[in-house]
């Protein structure tokens, strides 16, 4: 009984081992050695289709960089024909072919070239000259970019070597962003400005070198041939090369990672000192700033004016929130030169403005939800039957909601034997703000 019990359990123990070894098999539906060795091949081939598709890509990706809009944005990224070079140069670094290796490392680079001209000369012509939020987003790269890439190119990696292609190497197109910083590059060289420049080639650059270390590292994984090369001294030299490139890129991005962090962190601990400290009955906040460089900050008052002692208890409250190597300078309005009054009175009125925008806002967020909820309400189908039976002179009526310019309003389609006069249509367009509860309502009518 023992025994059995033992036999039983080994069974199982097997098969939870070939279980789990089936579910997380990276060499399952994988291309052949050869298959896959022609595809990167094929890969290397500068085809002219691709590099129109390329150019187009490009001035569709600047043109969404240059209105801020991201739909276009990512339609560009779907576009775009760079992320299989990428996937080869991994290939061939993994395989050590350098023959390949240098081919996809040509194909890139042509298309690299292209792409900045493209993208320059499309900021060159375009009357819009001033940098959006999606172009700015795309100047400072970070560790987080470095990881995206990363994880991005091993499932790349492991998407492109599979039989049936999916939808991963786009979604990885997206999900790395290697176009909008090639073409924020470009913006930066068409208005000469080095902060554009090198901070998105930076990031672009990132991208591209994770992208392709990734590769390389899935490669190993499926255990694909590796090409042998005969001279030790060539083989030390590649090694030594790929170790360098990838740690003088990997550390600025680690540093100004850990500064955003760092600023982040140091903003938060600002805020809830703010709130919670600089709380007084006649006395508000106008202005406040937070100097992560010089570890300074600045609080302006309007109001009551506060005692020396108050302003050396906000000091000593500094160390609760991590703040006790930033230095506190308060200006208040009635002790101060009129100048600063000025700027007192200034951030006074310009803290109104802020708060009045906040209120506009949320009561438009407010009114579209109470729309929404309107809309989903609205029984379009009874109120068509409705109509059908009241106004007799209707047939074949259909209703929905539209929305314009002011607003959402109640649109009906219907039939008629004869021309309806301007009274009969008003009484149906009253009929349907009643039950609809909509501010308009439209009518479709056609003679049968």
């Amino acid at each position: 009984m023992q025994d059995k019990t033992k036999t039983m359990t080994n069974s199982q123990r097997l098969a939870a081992k070939k279980f789990f070894r089936n579910l997380f098999d990276i060499r399952d539906d994988m291309l052949d050695y050869d298959e896959l060795c022609e595809m990167m091949e094929e890969n290397t081939i500068i085809h002219g289709s691709n590099m129109w598709i390329l150019i187009m890509a490009i001035f569709i990706a600047s043109i969404g960089l240059n209105v801020n809009s991201t739909a276009v944005i990512i339609g560009a990224m779907l576009i775009s024909p760079l992320m299989s070079g990428i996937l080869t140069m991994g290939y061939s670094l993994a395989t050590s072919d350098l023959t390949m290796l240098r081919k996809a490392f040509m194909r890139f680079g042509t298309q690299v070239i292209i792409s900045l001209i493209t993208s320059t000369i499309y900021f060159l012509i375009s009357p819009i000259d001033i940098p959006t939020s999606e172009m700015i987003a795309r100047t400072s790269p970070t560790l987080w970019d470095v990881l995206i890439a990363l994880f991005g190119g091993i499932a790349g990696a492991i998407g492109n070597t599979r039989k049936k292609k999916g939808n991963v190497v786009p979604g990885v197109a997206i999900a790395t962003a290697l176009m909008p910083p090639l073409c924020t590059t470009g913006y930066g060289i068409a208005t000469l400005q080095p902060r554009f420049i090198f901070g998105a080639f930076y990031l672009f650059s990132i991208n591209m070198l994770f992208i392709m270390l990734s590769a390389a590292l899935v490669t190993r994984l499926l255990k694909v041939p590796v090409h042998e090369i005969t001279d030790v001294q060539k083989r030390k030299k590649v090694k030594r090369l790929i170790t360098c490139i990838t740690v003088l890129t990997v550390i600025p991005s680690v540093l100004i990672g850990g500064f955003q962090v760092y600023q982040t962190v140091m903003e938060q601990n600002f805020a809830d000192y703010l709130n919670k400290e600089f709380v007084f009955r006649d006395t508000q906040v106008v202005k406040s700033d937070i100097d992560i460089m010089d570890q300074e900050i600045s609080v302006s008052l309007v109001g009551a004016q506060i005692s020396s002692e108050v302003i050396a208890q906000l000091e000593q409250s500094m160390v609760q929130y991590n703040l006790e190597d930033y230095t506190l300078c308060v200006t208040q309005n009635s002790s101060v030169e009129n100048d600063d009054t000025d700027k007192v009175t200034i951030a006074l009125q310009e803290k109104t403005i802020q708060d009045l925008q906040s209120q506009v806002e949320e009561q438009q967020l407010q009114m579209e939800e109470m729309e929404r909820a309107i809309s989903s309400e609205i029984d379009c189908k009874k109120i068509a039957e409705d109509a059908s039976s009241i106004f007799t002179k209707l047939s074949d009526c259909g209703c929905g909601i539209m929305s314009g310019q002011q607003g959402e309003y109640i649109f009906l389609t219907a039939k008629v034997e004869e021309t309806l006069s301007q009274e009969e249509e008003q009484i149906i367009k009253n009929w349907l703000i009643t039950e609809s509860g909509l501010p308009k309502a439209e009518l479709l009518i056609q003679l049968q």
